[in-house]
């Protein structure tokens, strides 16, 4: 599969029809989600029928936007018009279709993408791995019997795998962070607010964020920016000012440093090593100290419990066969907590947000390890990190949860690794600063330490061993 933007110059310069990318990318799916299991829902028709449109418009001599014929997919928590937004749960599929697309996606068609269809998640994406009990287990595409990680996992391995260039995941915990490094590509969590929400199923309203994935930062930037736009039916989203970061270059002038203290324990050697790579090509040498990260962790932990449960709970009541049980057992737990415990861990955020933003008076930029580890294989519980052995699920959150917490702006940028599983450092930003993580990002790429690492043929998985 091309690259998103070469697809757009090509289809809008009459070189390439979408038409013929659609096709392209139906034959990539046909051929490679067998063994990904990427997608839930597949919709050539309606592909086919938007790729056409666009190329109307060209022969017409019109413009249909900057991402003109390039596929796309989405999270199966999006709304799609015609389509039941399942959530990767079995008790959403009865209920009615869609009667129209969620905002984000209504942007990208408006530049001009192509909708593919739905993709793979963890059950109400509440989860780190992807491996959803009613839909079975989305792959990596960098070694089939390991995790493609979550809860957007189908959303990372479609691009990873060269499905389509560009997809839609949401992030409350690490959700497009977490399978981004997993699968070696780029991935932001906006600032909390800055996209809008409209049209996609909640996890936990207070820590959602949605947002793009690609296998390069320049497609990343083309969709970012598409992405961009006020919604009035959004009471969440901030009327912040429009930055556009397509094109941006140049880290002169920016302060970038290390996070200490957690980020710089409670993982493997190699993922800290990455870190040290990413710092020493930026000449990063500060260290930023964040006392209340952990605490912030354990935070974000009760109140999406909390928020969880409490969204959840006619249907725990009613229908509480038709959970995954972990998922069940999770929002039930959520629901039992005490409010004190909450309206704490709601103090203990607002600590750690106010500690981390005085970080920024110092820093414009900091680095941390985006996971702990390289994808576990499928179905591993436990994982060993630093000489002690803990659940493997709620392990992968341990840098990107702190970050979510406080709605601060993150991305996952992949390490330029020609051998091995994909590693990945995640750059942090002030509130409203995406500009400077593509910045910085670009630096990265520009020194030849940053870039998706090249997917093997794809290979039957063995078989899945469910935790």
């Amino acid at each position: 599969m091309m690259t998103a933007s070469t697809i757009a110059a090509d289809v809008r310069a009459g070189r390439r029809t979408a038409v013929s990318v659609a096709e392209a990318s139906l034959a990539a799916i046909a051929a490679g989600d067998a063994a990904l299991n990427a997608f839930t829902h597949l919709d050539s028709t309606r592909a086919l029928r938007t790729a056409a449109m666009i190329d109307a418009v060209v022969a017409a001599g019109g413009d249909p936007g900057p991402l003109a014929g390039v596929p796309f997919a989405v999270k199966n928590l999006f709304d799609l018009d015609g389509v039941t937004t399942i959530a990767g749960s079995k008790i959403e599929a009865g209920r009615p279709p869609a009667t129209r697309d969620a905002f984000l996606v209504r942007r990208l068609l408006a530049a001009g993408a192509v909708p593919m269809g739905a993709l793979n998640m963890d059950e109400y994406a509440y989860g780190f791995t992807t491996e959803n009990a009613h839909y079975g287990p989305a792959h990596n595409p960098h070694d089939l019997n390991r995790m493609a990680g979550g809860s957007s996992g189908g959303s990372a391995a479609a691009v990873a795998g060269g499905l389509v260039p560009l997809s839609l995941g949401s992030d409350t915990n690490g959700s497009i962070r977490v399978p981004s490094a997993m699968c070696g590509i780029f991935g932001i969590k906006p600032t909390y607010g800055r996209l809008a929400r409209t049209g996609s199923y909640l996890f936990a309203a207070s820590f959602d964020h949605l947002g793009p994935f690609a296998r390069s930062l320049e497609d990343l930037a083309l969709a970012y920016d598409a992405l961009q736009g006020l919604d009035p039916e959004d009471p969440a989203q901030s009327p912040a000012p429009v930055t556009m970061v397509t094109g941006l270059t140049g880290i002169e002038g920016l302060r970038i440093g290390v996070a200490g203290g957690h980020f710089a324990r409670n993982a493997h050697p190699e993922a800290l090593a990455a870190v040290g790579i990413f710092a020493a090509a930026l000449g990063a040498t500060t260290t930023v100290d964040l006392p209340l990260a952990a605490a912030g962790r354990a935070a974000a932990f009760l109140i999406t419990m909390a928020e969880g449960g409490n969204l959840h709970l006619p249907d725990l009541i009613s229908r509480a066969e038709d959970f995954d049980p972990a998922t069940r057992d999770r929002f039930l737990a959520g629901t039992l907590l005490p409010a004190v415990w909450v309206q704490q861990a709601q103090r203990v955020r607002a600590a750690w947000r106010a500690q981390a933003l005085a970080a920024f008076e110092h820093v414009d930029c900091f680095l941390t390890p985006t996971l702990p580890c390289v994808a576990p294989p499928i179905g591993q519980a436990t994982m060993v990190v630093d000489g002690e052995t803990l659940p493997t699920r709620p392990m992968l959150g341990v840098f990107t949860q702190p970050i979510s917490c406080i709605g601060l702006p993150a991305m996952a940028v992949p390490l330029a690794r020609p051998d091995g599983l994909p590693l990945s450092v995640q750059l942090v930003a002030a509130p409203w600063r995406e500009d400077i993580l593509f910045r910085v990002a670009g630096a990265l790429v520009a020194a030849g330490v940053a870039g998706a690492p090249v997917v093997p043929g794809l290979v039957a998985p063995g078989p899945v061993t469910q935790s």
